[in-house]
């Protein structure tokens, strides 16, 4: 990720001090990790909901799962209930899920299409684009206006199919936000793209000690042998980035096409937009903040992540892949789901041990290897945002060069000893 947004004061003084970050706000050689206090206190985890994910802009779905008018889907965002719905003119809106009369909240089926929204209270009835209805017995209403008691609305911006909310609907425009991002994906048609499969984790572990792990490869000999054995650990290249995201790839070696349990791609096409170079690379991003993409040849895979609680966070993992794929009569997209579900589970797993270790009075934050210098630009965003003292780290580059080069001669060892 790049850093080089202006930071600005908040009204509420961040709980975690600039000197408690100075140590993780150094290069690579000389950095500690963030303080461990940071994945477990609750005034923490509301400060960062309340400063990151409500002002920032958040992914919380996809176009294709409201394609139709009245279609909606339901998402909670730092302990707020939305609306998300497309209304009759086809616009993608969200709203707070309460009524404008007395509070009460107006839908609670997960999804579902309606012809309009209707309160189960008192019956108060608001079209799709969040429009009041009179309501009964209020013809008597001294200065009661329609137009000043419509469903609350909550900004919402579209990505390449993917849906985004901004809470305090005062954010900058969605693309600016993204900076470069949208032009690095603008070859791909990742709209078009479409699910195969949905899991839902509830995993016991911090957000911020997810995108750590997913940040590093550090740990997949040991953890991921499956995965280590298509794509190995010490073997890749970061990408550039001007942006508030971080990418990589990795190599697929051998005879192997792909992530799956075997390896292979089974007959399915291509994501359209990719190269004869793509084909034996898996891509991974990290959007902050709470959103991760792993790009394949032939099918894209997402994380989505909401904080629950310091030890908690909701995840959805999802698959795509292109129409034509699905279409086929022999799809069957189980090898890549198995592959990736069985990978996940052994994250949550270290994650969660990861959480209930640094919870002990007696540990006090680590260093970071040379392998894990995005783990370290990741904490370098984090921790500039609790120090919220207009200074932006520079993430040294020699570092990242360093630990780039590294891979490549590890990578080439490994080739070399494979030749052998």
């Amino acid at each position: 990720m790049a850093y080089h947004a202006p930071l600005k004061p908040e009204a509420v003084a961040p709980p975690v001090s600039a000197a408690e970050v100075a140590a993780t706000r150094q290069d690579t050689s000389r950095a500690s990790l963030l303080p461990p206090r940071v994945y477990h206190e609750p005034a923490i985890l509301d400060y960062e909901l309340e400063n990151w994910f409500a002002k920032g802009w958040i992914f919380v779905g996809r176009e294709e799962d409201i394609d139709l008018p009245g279609q909606y889907f339901l998402t909670r965002l730092a302990g707020e209930n939305l609306i998300v719905v497309r209304d009759n003119d086809r616009t993608v809106r969200a709203f707070f899920n309460f009524c404008r009369h007395r509070g009460a909240t107006l839908l609670k089926e997960a999804s579902g299409r309606i012809p309009r929204i209707q309160c189960p209270y008192h019956a108060w009835i608001y079209d799709l684009d969040g429009k009041l209805h009179q309501p009964r017995h209020t013809d008597m209403l001294v200065d009661f206006n329609l137009d000043e008691f419509g469903l609350v609305p909550v900004n919402v911006a579209t990505w390449q199919g993917f849906i985004y909310v901004n809470l305090s609907n005062d954010a900058a425009p969605l693309l600016e936000v993204l900076e470069d991002m949208p032009a690095y994906f603008e070859r791909y048609d990742l709209a078009g793209l479409r699910r195969a499969r949905i899991i839902e984790y509830d995993v016991a572990a911090n957000w911020k000690a997810i995108i750590e792990n997913y940040s590093e490869c550090y740990h997949c000999p040991g953890v991921h042998p499956q995965l280590n054995r298509i794509t190995p650990y010490n073997m890749g290249e970061w990408l550039e980035s001007d942006g508030p995201w971080r990418g990589s790839w990795m190599p697929v070696m051998g005879e192997h096409e792909t992530l799956t349990m075997d390896g292979q791609l089974h007959g399915r096409k291509f994501i359209d937009g990719t190269t004869e170079d793509d084909h034996k690379k898996i891509y991974y991003f990290i959007a902050w903040p709470n959103m991760l993409i792993s790009l394949h040849p032939d099918y894209l895979m997402t994380h989505r992540l909401i904080p629950l609680a310091p030890d908690r966070t909701y995840i959805a993992c999802e698959w795509f892949f292109e129409p034509e794929s699905i279409a086929a009569p022999d799809f069957d997209p189980s090898d890549a789901i198995e592959f990736w579900d069985l990978t996940n589970r052994q994250d949550w797993e270290v994650c969660e041990l990861q959480q209930a270790g640094t919870k002990s009075r007696a540990y006090t934050a680590g260093r970071f290897t040379g392998m894990e210098a995005g783990v370290h630009d990741f904490d370098i965003h984090v921790a500039d945002r609790y120090a919220n003292d207009g200074v932006l780290t520079e993430l040294n580059r020699i570092s990242k060069q360093d630990a780039t080069e590294s891979q490549r001669l590890a990578g080439r060892r490994r080739l070399a000893e494979a030749g052998d």
